[in-house]
């Protein structure tokens, strides 16, 4: 009786599923404000910060305080942990300034407000601000808001800040 059962609820889930198209947007739309459908560029969406930049695929974007306007210092050993967001169009939702400048690698790298712009790799889904307040490779890391500033203690686990040593970046 309870295979029976288990059958039932995953055909229904498979069903279900299907009837959804298979498109891969869904991991954009939970947050994404602005146009319908798969936003492209950087857009804003709503994480446990507020309201963020995100990349096309809905990760959130971070600067570092040891960068400059228009220049970038995360070297190979930082991108490895912090990669470049490329240069895109940016929703009419983003207020900042939208550019591009290189990266040390020598690749382009989006800017807002002048600031080079990252995602982090331990961010596993959109809407993750993992990266909030870490504080490695100069620096510290915060989520950018849509006028291009950081968004600095929006979280009461800003304890991260020491957590950076143990994570060995």
């Amino acid at each position: 009786m309870k295979t029976l059962a288990i059958l039932a609820v995953g055909a229904t889930a498979a069903l279900t599923l299907s009837a959804c198209g298979g498109s891969s947007s869904t991991t954009t739309t939970p947050a994404a404000t602005g146009s319908p459908g798969s936003p492209s560029g950087l857009h804003v969406a709503s994480t446990s910060l507020g309201d963020v930049l995100v990349d096309s695929s809905g990760r959130t974007v971070y600067m570092l305080t040891a960068d400059a306007p228009g220049h970038s210092t995360c070297s190979s050993a930082c991108l490895a942990y912090w990669p470049p967001v490329a240069p895109a169009k940016a929703a009419s939702t983003v207020t900042a300034k939208v550019a591009s400048t290189t990266a040390t690698s020598g690749a382009k790298i989006a800017t807002a407000g002048g600031w080079p712009l990252y995602t982090f790799v331990q961010d596993q889904k959109p809407g993750d601000v993992t990266g909030e307040g870490i504080s490695s490779f100069g620096g510290v890391w915060y989520a950018v808001s849509p006028s291009g500033q950081p968004i600095k203690g929006a979280t009461s686990g800003s304890s991260s800040s020491s957590a950076p040593q143990g994570r060995g970046y």
